[in-house]
């Protein structure tokens, strides 16, 4: 462990006004215009080089990807860091307050956005402080990109052909800081297209071939939930008919597929589909089924360098760590799929994706002192 006056000190009141500053710009996918803007100027200032690429034009969104490098100040291998911009509604008009106790929450009934404020600061703030303490670094690049609430569709767009690192940490999970996540599943989402034929359903309902039951009953003979232990199957979703005296002629649904198996995503999506054509058959109906691949699974080996320097970085500081898994999706999804090895790290933000969403003033200084670590060369 590092002696305390080799440990970088972050700037406690400069690392909260920071993150009130973000919180408070109105950031939702593919309108993340003004985080753009203010992360380029903060990366600027920090001496990075900066580009913005052309993702938003691409998805009609009015931003795209802010990615920026920093020369370091020693040889050796880079490390990328990466927090996505955007957040989830109810995400207008937020702002930020500060309770007694350290834990910061959202004024009114938004979403707080420490999903993914947390882990933009933290980098940023790292960066910082190691800058100030004239502490040796590697070259760092950073991602900060759009839309990744909806299924990566930012990073995906990403020019990865930019990134030198062989090393990035995306910081973009809940929980406490000194946790990674190794382990990711695939997702695939899927939709359903039931057509029958219409008839009143009193004077000749036997006349009609009725979609709605063609839909309903393919989905109970699906397992649904746990398929098994590393895989899950929902229909989430399902609309159709025109009015309480009509047989319905349509009818839809939607769902997803997660697995840390990517075959046995795509088996059970086969399943899926074989079971709903099955159901059409048997009622006169037909089905159009499409499918897409929004995640592929991925893990990481413990004894990978990426995982290794968490791991090291952390015992340096003396935080607890926890290799863990997550069934969850993120932008690592996109770096892993293009061969940049990376981890998932939790960023100190709890209830996520709700109004109750929060984060404390002490995990965001313990993660912009992870980052610093990560980043500068250990002694």
């Amino acid at each position: 462990m590092m002696k305390n006056s080799d440990q970088v000190q972050v700037n406690s009141r400069r690392l909260q006004e920071e993150f009130m500053e973000l919180t408070s710009i109105d950031s939702v996918s593919f309108q993340e215009r003004l985080m753009a803007d203010r992360l380029k100027e903060k990366l600027l200032a920090l001496g990075f080089e900066v580009r913005e690429d052309q993702t938003g034009e691409r998805y009609h969104g009015n931003a795209g990807n802010v990615y920026g490098y920093l020369k370091g100040t020693v040889p050796g291998p880079g490390v990328l860091l990466s927090a996505h911009m955007d957040t989830v509604q109810p995400g207008l008009g937020k702002k930020a307050v500060l309770r007694e106790d350290g834990v910061m929450t959202s004024e009114s009934d938004t979403v707080l956005g420490a999903d993914d404020v947390s882990g933009i600061t933290e980098i940023l703030e790292g960066i910082r402080s190691l800058q100030e303490a004239g502490i040796p670094h590697r070259d760092v690049e950073v991602l900060f990109p759009v839309a990744e609430e909806l299924y990566t569709k930012g990073s995906r767009e990403f020019d990865f052909s930019q990134i030198r690192s062989r090393e990035a940490y995306v910081l973009d999970l809940s929980g406490p800081v000194g946790t990674a996540a190794l382990r990711a599943p695939s997702l695939i989402s899927f939709t359903v297209q039931a057509e029958g034929k219409a008839a009143h359903a009193g004077f000749n309902p036997e006349d009609g071939i009725h979609a709605i039951r063609t839909v309903c009953r393919a989905a109970a003979k699906l397992q649904q939930g746990h398929v098994d232990e590393e895989t899950t199957l929902n229909i989430g979703l399902i609309s159709g008919g025109e009015a309480g005296n009509i047989v319905p002629a349509s009818c839809s649904c939607t769902g997803e597929i997660r697995s840390y198996s990517h075959e046995k995503a795509l088996e059970v999506m086969r399943q899926v589909e074989e079971t709903f054509r099955l159901a059409a058959e048997e009622d006169g109906a037909s089905v159009t089924f499409r499918s897409t691949i929004d995640l592929t699974a991925y893990q990481v080996d413990r004894e990978a360098p990426v995982a290794e320097h968490f791991c090291s970085a952390c015992e340096r500081l003396g935080i607890p760590f926890t290799l863990t898994s997550t069934f969850g999706g993120s932008d690592n999804h996109n770096f892993m799929y293009h061969g940049i090895p990376g981890i998932v790290l939790s960023c100190g933000m709890y209830e996520v994706h709700s109004v109750r969403e929060y984060t404390r003033l002490q995990d965001l200084e313990l993660g912009a002192r992870l980052v610093a670590e990560l980043i500068r060369m250990p002694s």
